[in-house]
């Protein structure tokens, strides 16, 4: 079940999963918000749909083994009415609410897989068990082979209206470093011809663009936040920088003048992606948890 509104990494993420889980030989049916791009993405590729709502997850009468929610709403939803373990997949980076209502609702499921090791901590700290968390990095759904370093073309970061994601960091960046930037919609369309990937953020559970850039052997700069140290190692797989614009620029600078830094970031990062991100990793380990939750 996820109730979001738009496609975004964490939706992207929910088809990949189902898609592969399939591969594993597992029935499944998603439960999306009505109208919602993920609900239409959905029906495109076959998959069994459903509302994520009450009225929907009552409709499934329990015939479920297994109900995963990637989203608030549709945990909130899973708490009240779900007829089976709960499995909650938490990509937000931010502390988990300390009321009485948010102590039930978390206590209501068997597992919760964390997106990142930041990400548990905060579920730990928040008053999950710690047995019931796990880690389970996103993945990829595909890593192409690695081409040539477009050095000259313009630098990619995400077309958010999120203020959260700071484009506003990125253009005075791009503006201080004279390298252009590009703001995409559709990275897999404009990664090809990308210099760098610039993914500013002031909270982030992981960042799974990130690893779309690195998998497409695009060199990242990111800000040092959340879970993304954890996929962009400094100076080995990508360049982290502080929330500031004149960090932010000075990396920008560093890896167009820096042809040997960006070749040996971008190839370390894209080796990174294809050994630990791919999709079949995230559906087995993902089952494994189901396992776990079934076992109680």
């Amino acid at each position: 079940m996820d109730s979001g509104r738009e496609m975004r990494g964490g939706q992207y993420q929910v088809l990949l999963l189902i898609e592969h889980l399939r591969v594993l030989g597992c029935s499944q049916r998603l439960l999306a918000r009505a109208g919602a791009p993920l609900s239409q993405e959905a029906r495109r590729a076959g998959i069994e749909t459903g509302a994520a709502s009450l009225a929907g997850l009552l409709g499934a009468s329990g015939g479920y083994d297994i109900l995963h929610v990637h989203d608030g709403r549709s945990h909130t939803i899973a708490a009240i009415a779900a007829l089976a373990p709960i499995v909650v997949s938490r990509r937000v980076a931010f502390p988990i609410g300390r009321s009485v209502g948010s102590r039930w609702k978390y206590a209501r499921a068997r597992r919760y897989v964390a997106v990142s090791r930041f990400v548990a901590r905060e579920l730990i700290s928040g008053g999950v068990r710690e047995d019931r968390v796990e880690v389970i990095y996103d993945a990829v759904a595909s890593v192409p082979a690695l081409g040539p370093w477009r050095r000259t073309g313009p630098a990619i970061a995400l077309a958010s209206a999120d203020p959260m994601k700071g484009r506003d960091l990125v253009e005075r960046a791009a503006h201080i470093s004279g390298v252009p930037v590009r703001f995409s919609d559709d990275l897999v369309r404009d990664l090809p011809d990308a210099s760098m990937f610039v993914y500013i953020t002031r909270a982030e559970g992981l960042g799974s663009a990130a690893l779309v850039a690195m998998a497409h052997g695009v060199p990242v700069i990111a800000s040092s936040v959340g879970g993304l140290p954890e996929i962009v190692e400094e100076n080995g797989t990508g360049l982290l920088v502080a929330n500031e614009e004149a960090s932010i620029a000075n990396a920008m600078r560093r890896m167009v003048n820096h042809e040997g830094l960006a070749e040996r970031l971008r190839a370390t990062a894209h080796a990174m992606v294809s050994e630990k991100s791919t999709a079949p990793r995230l559906a087995r380990e993902t089952l494994a948890a189901y396992g776990r939750a079934i076992r109680g």
